[in-house]
């Protein structure tokens, strides 16, 4: 007992592994905050320096392929340097995103501000450290509650930007968050321990990439994807929820085309959904980690994915749309959840950061490739397209889950 608390003292000193991961919600809380800020005053800022639609499409598909290409490059730098000074890269990344951003008069020098975003990564940061100082069992249920950290992003982030930008100008959410990204890297500094993984959780094994090989190696990360059970559910993470991914990249269009919203009720609608986010995956999903096995609840994603491909292609107004965010959420925050779980269990501990890395870059490859492929969709074939496309994908990815025998670590919380 006592060789124990003085390897836990060792590892973390005076700082609980409890309080670092609160610690590490609340950077990732902060960060989203800022993010939902500056995106909510984006479209008006670029409007005002002379940039269209078409132009802002460009501007959105340059930070998600920042984001695209940095998320695994971050991730092996965490496994390489360890999470805090990869948490540091991320915070003083945002604080000159933010900087530059703020000082952005003309196109090209907005454009230029989007440049540091190939290091903001601050949630799966946040991510790597709750990983690193959980067991297994515990990892799904603890991942799950950022969810809430994502909730307080939309609905206070969104909610600030605008009042912010509406009575003191359009740049002051700017210098908020720089002031912010400079107080998260404090904190980090302060609060995040130099070495937070245990030292007997280092697995290393000779497919381990996290030790050899450059930070910026294609092989070495796609080497990941070797290890048993591990593409599979990447495949199913990627392509389960892409066509939703596709309908809420459209979403500013399809608010204002097809349910009529104003700009108001638009934000309306983002709370809404930032409140589902906090309750499902802050107490719903967690409690499902201790009664269900991490198999069950992916081929339950994907069902309920599938329910609501449904839902969409049938619902006509607005109403129709806030019933199926409902099982809307709870399949996004579900299939997030495991498959973050599962794919970090898959792969040695000396890897989670890069696996967590290739994990966060799903999003930007959909913020990438989705304002070409949503704007075919919706004009083309209209909303309905959306639904009946996550229809048939879930589907097919159901009956693959059931007839597969995918390897999976620690099938369930205890």
């Amino acid at each position: 007992m006592r060789s124990e608390t003085l390897g836990e003292s060792s590892r973390l000193g005076e700082v609980k592994r409890g309080q670092v991961i609160l610690v590490a919600y609340l950077i990732a809380a902060l960060e989203l905050t800022f993010l939902f800020m500056q995106m909510g005053v984006m479209p008006y800022l670029a409007k005002s320096l002379g940039l269209d639609s078409v132009g802002f499409g460009y501007l959105q598909t340059t930070f998600g392929v920042l984001q695209l290409v940095g998320g695994p490059v971050f991730g092996r730098f965490a496994d390489q340097f360890g999470t805090r000074a990869a948490l540091i890269i991320s915070c003083a990344s945002g604080s000159a995103f933010f900087l530059l951003t703020s000082i952005s008069t003309s196109v090209p020098l907005l454009f230029l501000s989007r440049l540091p975003a190939v290091f903001m990564h601050g949630l799966p940061g946040a991510q790597k450290v709750i990983t690193d100082l959980t067991t297994p069992s515990q990892r799904a249920d603890a991942l799950g509650k950022l969810g809430l950290c994502f909730g307080i992003g939309i609905i206070i982030g969104s909610a600030l930007g605008g009042v912010l930008s509406t009575k003191f100008g359009i740049f002051v959410p700017t210098y908020v968050g720089l002031v912010g990204n400079l107080i998260n890297t404090m904190i980090v500094m302060v609060w995040i321990p130099l070495q937070a993984k245990p030292k007997s959780d280092h697995r290393v094994t000779d497919n381990s990439t996290s030790q050899s090989g450059s930070v910026f190696s294609i092989r070495e990360i796609l080497r990941l994807m070797k290890f048993p059970g591990v593409m599979e559910v990447f495949i199913v993470k990627v392509f389960a929820g892409l066509p939703i991914g596709l309908f809420l990249i459209m979403f500013s269009i399809i608010s204002m085309d097809f349910f009529g919203l104003e700009a108001v009720e638009s934000g309306y609608l983002m709370s809404y959904f930032g409140v589902l986010q906090m309750v499902v995956q802050g107490l719903v999903v967690g409690k499902l980690t201790n009664h269900c096995t991490e198999r069950t609840l992916l081929r339950l994603s994907v069902f309920v994915f599938a329910g609501v491909g449904l839902g969409m292609a049938l619902m006509r107004t607005v109403w129709h749309y806030c019933i199926v965010a409902v099982p809307l959420v709870f399949a996004f925050s579900t299939l997030g959840t495991i498959t973050d779980s599962i794919l970090t269990k898959a792969v040695p501990s000396s890897d989670t950061g890069t696996m967590l890395g290739i994990c966060a870059s799903v999003q930007p490859l959909t913020r990438t490739v989705g304002p070409t492929i949503g704007g075919v969709l919706y004009k083309q074939f209209g909303v309905s397209s959306f639904g009946y496309l996550q229809l048939i994908v879930n589907i097919g990815l159901f009956v693959y889950l059931l007839k597969s025998k995918i390897p999976l670590r620690e099938m369930k919380s205890q």
